[in-house]
């Protein structure tokens, strides 16, 4: 499990976002000059979205044995990382002023990309069992022959 580098990939996402639930989305700096934290947690669809993705990364880390599983999984979990940027990007935009983001508001875009290379290396990994495969069924066919 551990030799593969989209063990790596998925597991650099989930950490990603297991840390945005310790994190803040933004400061709030009020006109007094008095600075208050937005947590993730505080709004409960964001929190409902991150648990959602927790539960899909750590499903694509634990299905190892199964690859087009792993592949699909990891692929529904890049569309809700992409999905949940989207979501931050338009908060941004239709942000308060006053309201400054922090840099833990790109974690879902790396983590799209991390869960992209994985399913991109699960496939490929697919590939090369399936061409073993095709290769030692043509061999006992030629085997057959003789």
């Amino acid at each position: 499990m551990w030799q593969r580098i989209q063990t790596l990939y998925l597991s650099i996402s989930t950490v990603l976002i297991v840390t945005m639930f310790f994190s803040h989305l933004a400061i709030a700096i009020g006109n007094d000059g008095q600075q208050s934290f937005v947590d993730y947690v505080e709004k409960v669809p964001y929190l409902i979205l991150m648990i959602s993705i927790l539960v899909a990364n750590v499903a694509a880390l634990t299905t190892f044995k199964s690859r087009m599983l792993q592949m699909r999984v990891s692929v529904i979990a890049a569309l809700l990382f992409l999905g949940f940027q989207i979501w931050i990007a338009v908060d941004y935009f239709n942000a308060p002023k006053g309201l400054v983001f922090r840099y833990s508001a790109i974690f879902p875009l790396i983590a799209f990309i991390l869960d992209l290379l994985a399913a991109r290396s699960i496939f490929g990994d697919e590939l090369i069992v399936e061409s073993g495969s095709h290769l030692r069924a043509a061999k006992r066919r030629l085997a057959g022959k003789k």
